[in-house]
């Protein structure tokens, strides 16, 4: 599984998944960018989930349909 660390996702979450290919937003380039883009070339670059802390992004981005998972590590 190719996974994207969004900022602020704790980088050390990634010594648990080993057997997958972890990559941060600032690693690829995308430290800039906003949720929208951030989602658009996540999914360009064919990642399978999106791994962040940011809370409001369901409800700020319209996530139905999206080629890609979206995992809040803020949700519960």
């Amino acid at each position: 599984m190719k996974i994207l660390f969004d900022q602020g996702t704790p980088v050390l979450l990634r010594g648990h998944l080993v057997s997958h290919t972890v990559d941060t937003a600032y690693e690829v380039g995308w430290a800039e960018f906003q949720n929208s883009q951030l989602l658009q070339a996540a999914e360009a670059a064919r990642y399978d989930l999106l791994v962040t802390t940011d809370q409001n992004l369901k409800y700020q981005q319209n996530l139905r349909g999206r080629k890609l998972a979206v995992l809040s590590t803020a949700d519960r």
